[in-house]
């Protein structure tokens, strides 16, 4: 049995210019970035890179008609590599652009056609929440579905994973809190998943001490903190992808999706209106299981009493990012059956990884209480 998988090698640098010296960048590189980083900096290397702007293509999460689009202008080209360099919108699209291409995305999500690598892919973070530079999972809005679906398979790796803390430095605090709540769902929901092991729980405990404590200081310190231990979300971010990448996610990420794919809400803020619930449903169904245990190390993290831990980790975060009911979001009533049954029909890749199995009247009561 296979316990853990770690396929791109991962680098540091000080600065963009030095990566890209170490890695020779040039003609046949096509670089997808966002247009404020380019122009502040990388513009002024003159590198002969191809360079493209994902809002040329469309703004928010990925979706396939943006994927489609930028597959098919980037025929024209003659590209050996891939390389992203943004936030988990970027690199999961990036990841689909190394494969061998097709006209339709949505064909690779349904698994219609081969999945075949044929470039080199070189990701490089600006977030610290998606830990997708070192996943096989790229995650797309399909706009004839109204939901995301996801794809993992292990051509979606990078084969370089590159860090570059300045860059996450920029990150609007908005942004930042937003990522690395999605990280520290990563490094939670991972922890009980089924499919989790000591090696995967191990990345996924460190996460969870770096980014609580990392947050209690941001808390105390105040926002601006954060740019003095970026390293620490860097890292967690990372080593909640290494678990969550090996074990998977579950019923949070499943639940958000329906609602994050009508309403465009940024990824981890959907997720974090379902995180507490979902685990608080968990923990009412089996207490004694390895939720158990990660109730302890949350406990220790936050330093609360062990019958206060979700109560606890609620008002942690909600210090950072205020949940509101779903009904804020413009869902209506009407859509908790509708959502309900696009979990169930559609997300069943991630169902597989609850810690318990909910049924679908649990998942509908989970809509319910938040609705």
């Amino acid at each position: 049995m296979k316990l853990l998988s770690l396929v791109p090698e991962i680098y540091e640098f000080n600065d963009f210019s030095k990566f890209a010296e170490e890695f020779k960048l040039g003609k046949g590189d096509f670089v997808l970035t966002d247009e404020s980083l380019y122009k502040s900096s990388i513009e002024n290397l003159n590198l002969k890179s191809k360079f493209v702007f994902r809002k040329s293509y469309g703004i928010g999460e990925p979706s396939d008609d943006m994927i489609d689009a930028i597959v098919s202008d980037m025929e024209k080209e003659d590209i050996n590599r891939i390389i992203g360099i943004g936030g988990g919108t970027i690199l999961d699209i990036c990841k689909l652009l190394a494969l061998k291409p097709t006209k339709k995305s949505i064909d690779l999500f349904e698994k219609k056609v081969p999945i075949v690598k044929e470039k080199e892919l070189i990701l490089i973070p600006t977030t610290c929440g998606t830990g997708s530079e070192v996943t096989n999972v790229s995650i797309a809005e399909i706009k004839s579905k109204h939901t995301k679906m996801g794809l993992a398979c292990d051509e979606l790796y990078a084969d370089y994973a590159v860090f570059i803390p300045e860059f996450v430095k920029t990150l609007p605090f908005k942004f930042f809190v937003t990522s690395s709540i999605d990280a520290l769902i990563h490094a939670v929901e991972s922890y009980v998943s089924p499919k989790a092991n000591h090696f995967t729980k191990m990345f996924s405990v460190e996460a969870i001490k770096l980014i609580i404590n990392g947050y209690k200081e941001v808390i105390k310190n105040g926002e601006e903190y954060k740019n003095n231990i970026i390293n620490d979300f860097i890292i967690g971010s990372n080593y909640a992808g290494i678990a969550f990448g090996n074990a998977g996610v579950g019923a949070v990420h499943a639940l958000s999706y329906p609602l994050g794919g009508v309403y465009h809400i940024p990824h981890g803020e959907a997720n974090y209106q379902f995180f507490i619930e979902v685990f608080s449903t968990y923990n009412g169904l089996k207490p004694d299981g390895s939720i158990k245990a990660l109730n302890k190390i949350l406990q220790d993290a936050l330093e609360c009493d062990s019958t206060s831990v979700y109560d606890s980790l609620s008002n942690l975060l909600d210090k950072l990012l205020s949940r509101k009911p779903l009904k804020d979001y413009g869902m209506n009533e009407e859509e908790i059956d509708k959502f309900t049954d696009s979990v169930i029909e559609g997300q069943q890749r991630l169902l597989l990884n609850n810690y318990v199995p909910l049924s679908r009247d649990e998942i509908k009561g989970i809509y319910k209480r938040l609705f």
